[in-house]
C-alpha cells in the first residue's frame, strides 16, 4: 500500500509527516526493554510481507500485517511500522521518502484504531469470540488502510477517484487473508502462551 513520491500534494504530506511524528512520539514513551524484541519482531516481519506487492496506480498490494502489529504493539505500531517503511526504501526504492509520514499513517493509525477497537474481545477467556475479534482486526486494518490511501490520493486530486476506488476494491483478497493470518497468529499465542495478552496490554 505505498504510495510512490512525486505524487501527493505538499499539504498531504505535510499533515502525514506531523501526524506520524506525533505517533511515533507517543509509541517511544511507551517503548521499554520488554517491548523491544516484540516491536523487532513485528517490524521484521512487516518488512518481509511487504517485499511482495503488486503495483496498483500510484500504490501497490501486499500483506501488511498491520492488523496482528496492532494487536500486539498499540501505539508502538508506529515506531515499528516507520522503521520498516524506511528500511525498504533505503535498500528497494519502495514508496520514498517524502511518502514516509503518509504511507506510515495510513499503515499504523488503523492498526492503533483495530488495538483500541478490539484487544478486549481478543484477550478474553472465550475462544469464538477472540478469534472472531483477531479475524475482524486483521480484516479491518487492511480495510481502514486501503480507505485512507485512497483518501490520501483524492485529497490530491480528484482525478485519483478511479484509482482510490480500485485501490480498495483490488485489496479485498489481501483483507481476508490478513484477516486469517492474524486470527491463527493470536489462537497460536495465546495456546502456547495464555496470559501473553495480560501482560501486553497492561502497560497499554
Amino acid at each position: 500500500m505505498h504510495i510512490t513520491e512525486g505524487i501527493l500534494t505538499g499539504p498531504v504530506l505535510l499533515a502525514g509527516a506531523a501526524f506520524t511524528v506525533a505517533g511515533t512520539a507517543i509509541g517511544l514513551k511507551k517503548l521499554d526493554y520488554d517491548s523491544i524484541p516484540r516491536v523487532a519482531i513485528l517490524s521484521a516481519g512487516f518488512f518481509v510481507a511487504a517485499l511482495i506487492h503488486v503495483p496498483v496506480g500510484p500504490a501497490s498490494v501486499h500483506l501488511v500485517l498491520n492488523g496482528l502489529m496492532g494487536i500486539m504493539l498499540g501505539w508502538l505500531a508506529f515506531p515499528a511500522i516507520l522503521i520498516g517503511l524506511l528500511l525498504q526504501a533505503i535498500l528497494f526504492q519502495f514508496g520514498g521518502f517524502t511518502t514516509l509520514g503518509v504511507n506510515t499513517l495510513n499503515m499504523a493509525l488503523p492498526a492503533l484504531l483495530c488495538h483500541m477497537i478490539f484487544k478486549r474481545w481478543v484477550k478474553g477467556p472465550n475462544a469464538l469470540t477472540s478469534s472472531a475479534a483477531s479475524f475482524m482486526c486483521g480484516f479491518m486494518a487492511v480495510f481502514l488502510s486501503s480507505i485512507m490511501v485512497g483518501l490520501s490520493l483524492y485529497f490530491t486530486g480528484q482525478q485519483f477517484l478511479i484509482v482510490s476506488k480500485l485501490i480498495v476494491l483490488s485489496n479485498m483478497p489481501i483483507m481476508l487473508i490478513e484477516g486469517i493470518v492474524t486470527l491463527f497468529c493470536v489462537r497460536f499465542l495465546k495456546k502456547v502462551k495464555p496470559d501473553i495478552f495480560e501482560a501486553i496490554y497492561e502497560n497499554q
